[in-house]
């Protein structure tokens, strides 16, 4: 039965087919069919000690760690929850997202939702190609607590254009590790057809700044037709008052009525 799924199941990396140099398109298919979609850019943000020149005190440095488009990708889909799992340099990095759909009350009746709910990047600070003579180097693994992000309705795709930063915490004497995700269009659930994301849902920054584009346009129509309109009452006004029968204010014309 092991053998028979991991036949059926597929991974792909498709980040290839990205004009992006920066952003990773990611598909797992089971059965023939397209069960996880994830397209993103992504970065971490990790410190980590190095000696200073005296060899007694230490000093804090920081390793910008772009997710690599060669990633090696391993998938997992299921009715309620779904993960992704990413490797990268001779997995050295290892990125895996789990996803969680569940329902709940709300005051229109029953609904469902699925949200990013576990992220966990494991990094080893003895690679050299962004960590410089780490301070006991060795592996380390940074993870979120009790996450709810992306929390998107049952059904649809999460979209979000602007940045976003998810702060992790490291087994590294508990660093910060900040994870910057931008251009993230992604679906763990439901996914309508092969390789097609459903409706997309919109991150609120996006939806605020399409707002803060729109706003000036809506703003400007409203005040042109506001001008219209008092022109036109201004119009119609003149036109009925020219022609009411103009009452002489000298009281020597009306000798010429009657």
């Amino acid at each position: 039965a092991a053998a028979r799924l991991a036949a059926e199941q597929e991974v792909e990396n498709l980040s290839g087919l990205s004009p992006n140099p920066e952003k990773d398109i990611f598909v797992v298919r089971e059965n023939r069919t397209t069960c996880l979609m994830a397209e993103f850019a992504a970065k971490f943000i990790v410190p980590y000690d190095v000696w200073a020149s005296n060899y007694v005190d230490l000093i804090r440095e920081q390793a910008d760690i772009p997710l690599s488009r060669g990633a090696e990708m391993k998938g997992k889909c299921g009715t309620n929850e779904s993960e992704l799992e990413l490797s990268w340099l001779d997995q050295a990095y290892t990125l895996k997202l789990s996803f969680l759909k569940e329902g709940h009350n709300t005051s229109r009746g029953p609904e469902a939702s699925w949200r990013l709910s576990r992220i966990q990047f494991t990094y080893d600070t003895s690679e050299r190609t962004y960590f410089k003579d780490a301070v006991s180097p060795g592996k380390h693994t940074a993870s979120s607590h009790r996450l709810s992000a992306l929390v998107t309705p049952a059904g649809r795709s999460y979209e979000c254009q602007a940045q976003q930063t998810i702060s992790l915490v490291s087994s590294d004497h508990q660093k910060s590790v900040q994870l910057l995700l931008s251009e993230v269009r992604l679906q763990p659930f439901d996914i309508p057809a092969d390789f097609v994301f459903s409706e997309e849902h919109k991150c609120p920054v996006d939806q605020r700044e399409q707002l803060e584009e729109t706003l000036p346009l809506i703003l400007g129509l409203i005040l042109g037709l506001v001008i219209v309109i008092t022109l036109g009452i201004y119009h119609i006004h003149h036109k009925l008052t020219a022609s009411q029968v103009q009452i002489p204010r000298d009281r020597s014309q009306y000798k010429h009525m009657g």
